[in-house]
């Protein structure tokens, strides 16, 4: 069964985005150390967003998705699997670099430890909602634009509370209540969305 990852891609793009912005915005440290949780965590769900219509997409066309539908293995065991592979790929990786990259736009030094924390928990919930949107348009045309709809109204309150986070650490403030409903958003997610996505990919093998 392949991942699907992106892990270059993905890093790539992350990478990227952490230099042009700088470039963009200017060198007043100021206004990068304001912009920089958003920035940040707006790369990273970008960055997921890139791979995820590789999640089921080889597999359908090599016919390996049909033989895994119908194997002992429930399908849902499946797709929690394809999205644990897309995290340690593209999430993992995106949480490992997130602080050399937060040093490239100014990130307060109080901000680094809940930056890697929301990333470590929300990204998780990125690889599980992207995996659910690539099961919804596996198969069809032109799917990675449609999946890209579907999927980024999802990922809003996963950006919002892990975004608050950061910034709420760059302040000194508390952190727990972003923290625990980005984990939340996680659990929900884990625990509900491989069956919706099992489903999905059941009904377009038809």
């Amino acid at each position: 069964m392949r991942a699907g990852g992106g892990f270059g891609l993905g890093l790539a793009f992350f990478l990227v985005l952490a230099v042009l912005v700088p470039l963009g915005v200017g060198p007043e440290g100021g206004t990068l150390a304001a912009i920089a949780p958003g920035i940040l965590w707006i790369g990273a769900l970008l960055a997921c967003l890139l791979s995820l219509d590789r999640i089921f997409a080889l597999d359908f066309e090599d016919g390996s998705l049909d033989l895994l539908a119908t194997a002992p293995i429930p399908l849902e065991g499946v797709v929690a699997v394809k999205a644990l592979a897309h995290w340690l790929t593209t999430g993992l990786p995106l949480v490992l670099a997130a602080p050399v990259l937060g040093i490239l736009l100014n990130l307060p030094g109080p901000a680094y430890g809940e930056l890697v924390v929301s990333l470590l928990i929300g990204t998780p919930a990125l690889s599980v909602i992207g995996a659910f949107g690539a099961a919804l348009t596996v198969g069809l045309k032109r799917g990675g634009l449609l999946m890209s709809l579907l999927v980024l109204p999802l990922y809003v309150p996963t950006l919002v509370f892990g975004a608050e986070a950061v910034s709420r650490g760059a302040q000194g403030l508390p952190v727990a209540t972003p923290l625990l409903l980005l984990a939340g958003i996680t659990a929900g997610s884990t625990a509900l969305l491989p069956f919706a996505a099992a489903l999905a990919l059941r009904i377009n093998l038809r």
